[in-house]
């Protein structure tokens, strides 16, 4: 029954004015590179039309490489999440936790609710908690263990609680089980592709070392910039997925056919529940019905 009421209340919970020109967005993934991956191009959009954002990678990504590792391979890493961010206009938080043994602890947590809280934020996006990657289930745990709580002024007292609970979506993912990713929101990037390329490159530990060793193809990755950006490029999906379309048509109409390069997310039931016109307000990226 108290389960059932605190369902209700927050479905209910009361409506504050809300400035759609001015949103707030913040996204955490487990790794210096994960939101980039995921969410670089919707991203560019919103910081293009002078909202904010910030991603978060909740670990250092000390652990990832092949070569490097410890302080050292965390300071470059966090070096190349602030290149990132600057490279598009957004901002880049780096938390201090081990890549590799990250936890859905207490603290941790706190840490979650104090950036949600501190950035005011509207849109929060992260992984859904199934994934391959420990850190990446893990941090979609820590973000649905903070969406209601951000609300709470009991919890974490250090940063005023937030008045009005923003909505919480997930990245996209391929994974099936226990249930696959549903594309509530589909976003165009073709207009910023190259932007989101040119923030995936910032990341060179990652897409020029390790990920190409770890899946034995170091040996094609180019040598100079232009080829490497080029090559980066051809590694990304040249058509929108199947299951992407009949929400890509819902929100584009006709132009959806002509959409290469798209992003997509679903709707949690741990924040605030949109309607479709809220989502047009949130998301304003589609055309006019």
């Amino acid at each position: 029954m108290v389960w059932v009421l605190a369902v209700l209340l927050v479905a209910a919970s009361p409506v504050f004015a809300q400035d759609y020109s001015k949103l707030r967005v913040i996204a955490f993934g487990a790794h210096p590179d994960d939101c980039d991956g995921r969410a670089g191009g919707l991203a560019a959009k919103y910081a293009a039309a002078g909202h904010r954002v910030k991603f978060v990678s909740v670990t250092n990504g000390d652990a990832g490489h092949h070569e490097q590792g410890g302080g050292v391979l965390a300071k470059r890493r966090r070096a190349e999440a602030l290149e990132a961010g600057r490279r598009i206009g957004i901002e880049y938080d780096v938390l201090d936790n081990h890549d590799g043994e990250l936890l859905p602890a207490l603290e941790v947590r706190r840490q979650i609710i104090r950036k949600i809280r501190e950035w005011q934020a509207d849109i929060v996006l992260g992984p859904r908690p199934n994934d391959y990657h420990p850190d990446h289930r893990y941090t979609g745990i820590l973000v649905q263990d903070a969406a209601y709580m951000v609300t709470v002024p009991n919890v974490v007292t250090d940063t005023p609680a937030l008045r009005r609970n923003p909505v919480f979506l997930y990245f996209s993912d391929g994974f099936t089980r226990p249930q696959p990713f549903r594309p509530d929101v589909v976003v165009a990037i073709d207009d910023v592709i190259n932007q989101k390329i040119d923030m995936l490159d910032a990341h060179v530990s990652q897409m020029y070392e390790w990920l190409p060793w770890h899946a034995g193809r170091l040996a094609e990755v180019p040598k100079d910039p232009a080829g490497r950006k080029k090559w980066l490029l051809a590694q990304r999906p040249s058509r929108v997925p199947a299951e992407w379309k009949q929400a890509l048509e819902k929100w584009y109409g006709s132009k959806a056919g002509a959409v290469q390069h798209a992003e997509a997310f679903e709707i949690t039931e741990y924040g605030r529940r949109p309607d479709e016109a809220e989502i047009r307000r949130l998301f304003p990226f589609f055309p006019e019905k």
